[in-house]
């Protein structure tokens, strides 16, 4: 691959004020997200911050970094609005074309980060959104007689219909305002959350992981995305693999700090970094994937562009072949990706690897 692959915090501000901001990963610093046709942004809410309600380009997949947020959902071809109230550790898929608005009633920040695919984007790499109300909005761009006459309005409710909302992205509410209560039996068919996922892979003293594909949430098989959720303790690793369907990765490390390592069809290491809080990096089709946790841990939140990926662990491999390869024992061939690892990385005894789904 010609393109250089990186480590990279979010570097562009999209918005910051009294209601939060909105931050993104630039083309410019994360080239592989135009050439992948990736993209990822971070959305930050203050208390009583409210997003207006807005359309992107893009499918994508929100994990809830912290705090709790109540969102609104209006699907294409639907006259009906759901209303879910999301918590740190939910994942929440969005189709290109889904109006929705985000607000966090809570008394504390609420950070939600989301990566996906643009390809159908109106610039490739970067997801761009389309506001109904404020100043940057849609109704604007029609003007009062326009809206009128679309909505049955006299000319003053349809002059307040456009001009009454100044903000343009993100608002602060007052005090004491009212949201609609949470629709029913949403969680499992409109979002879910990666302590529950059925599934989960869990290792002791190691960690855990928990995916998210069509077969337990229905509606990623919609926009053609999965999720993963790798949870590392202090001192574990992943054993390396890859996504054997060719899908591509995009990762953002939510908590911990450690190290990874991406190799490609030469043998060679693509990418070796250290890793922390904040953290974007992106996988190619077939390259293989291992991280190693700090003494803190590691959590890594990834997209897959498959709504239905297979993931093959190196440590898995375990045939005869393997064995002729490698010229050894199957008792050696059982530690092979352990004891390699340690080696070269001067891991301690403790270290361990496992198994994703």
């Amino acid at each position: 691959m010609e393109t250089k692959m990186v480590v990279e915090k979010a570097d562009l501000t999209a918005f910051e004020g009294d209601s939060g901001g909105y931050y993104i990963w630039s083309n410019a610093k994360t080239p592989l997200l135009s050439e992948l046709k990736l993209a990822a942004g971070k959305l930050l809410l203050h208390p009583l911050g409210f997003a207006l309600p807005h359309y992107a380009d893009s499918n994508k997949i929100g994990l809830v970094l912290e705090g709790t947020m109540t969102v609104g959902l209006v699907p294409p071809n639907s006259p009906e609005e759901k209303v879910l109230l999301i918590k740190k550790g939910d994942a929440i898929p969005l189709s290109a074309g889904v109006v929705s608005w985000w607000f966090n009633g809570g008394d504390t920040d609420a950070v939600i980060v989301f990566l996906g695919d643009s390809s159908k984007a109106l610039v490739p790499g970067q997801f761009a959104y389309f506001f109904v109300a404020g100043v940057l909005g849609l109704l604007a761009g029609f003007q009062s007689d326009f809206v009128g006459k679309t909505f049955g309005l006299d000319e003053k409710e349809s002059e307040d219909v456009v001009t009454s909302q100044q903000g343009a992205l993100l608002v602060k509410l007052d005090q004491g305002i009212k949201f609609p209560e949470p629709s029913s039996h949403t969680k499992g068919k409109l979002y879910a959350n990666f302590d529950d996922v059925s599934g989960k892979v869990v290792v002791k003293c190691g960690g855990t992981i928990s995916s998210l594909t069509k077969k337990n949430l229905l509606v990623l098989s919609e926009i053609g995305l999965s999720a993963k959720f790798v949870k590392l303790e202090g001192s574990a690793m992943l054993a390396p693999s890859y996504v054997a369907d060719g899908s591509f990765q995009i990762c953002y490390v939510g908590k911990g700090s450690g190290r990874i390592k991406v190799v490609g069809s030469e043998g060679k290491p693509a990418l070796d970094s250290k890793v922390e809080e904040g953290d974007l990096f992106i996988v190619p089709q077939f390259y293989a994937l291992g991280e190693i946790a700090d003494d803190c841990g590691l959590e890594v939140f990834s997209v897959i562009t498959s709504s239905n990926w297979k993931y093959i662990s190196m440590e898995g491999v375990g045939s005869g072949g393997f064995t002729g390869d490698f010229k050894c024992y199957s008792r050696i061939r059982r530690t092979f990706q352990v004891e390699e690892f340690r080696r070269h990385h001067n891991c301690p005894s403790k270290w361990i690897a496992f198994q994703g789904p």
